[in-house]
């Protein structure tokens, strides 16, 4: 079992930027690919980001490309998600997700683990 809990939501302006973290605890961190999901107002939910177990690769959705960064530290057993230009369209709950198997991009049908999310707001 694994426990993952997001942190560093909140309401910005457009252009700000905004750096999650999602905490883990339980099973070895190291063991589980880690992606961000976000579901927007009325929307589905969808992939944003994945990251490998060793950190070594990366994939993001091309909506964010070149504004989000994914990263992670096994020492600490976290996960983050620095965004940058923010944009209103970027306003979702933002969740973390833990998966035992790799692939660059996923669904949230994939996912082993789930946060329960934290609020981005983003204002024009």
């Amino acid at each position: 079992q694994v426990q993952l809990v997001e942190a560093g939501g909140g309401l910005v302006q457009a252009g700000s930027s905004l750096r999650l973290s999602c905490a883990a605890s339980g099973h070895t961190f190291s063991s589980y690919a880690m992606y961000w999901f976000r579901q927007g107002p009325g929307k589905e939910r969808e992939f944003v980001a994945s990251i490998s177990w060793s950190g070594r690769y990366t994939d993001y959705a091309d909506s964010v490309k070149g504004r989000f960064t994914i990263s992670r530290d096994n020492a600490k057993n976290t996960v983050h998600l620095q965004m940058r230009s923010l944009k209103p369209e970027d306003t979702a709950v933002y969740s973390c997700a833990a998966r035992a198997a790799y692939s660059a991009y996923a669904t949230p049908h994939d996912m082993d683990y789930w946060g329960k999310g934290t609020l981005v707001t983003v204002s024009s």
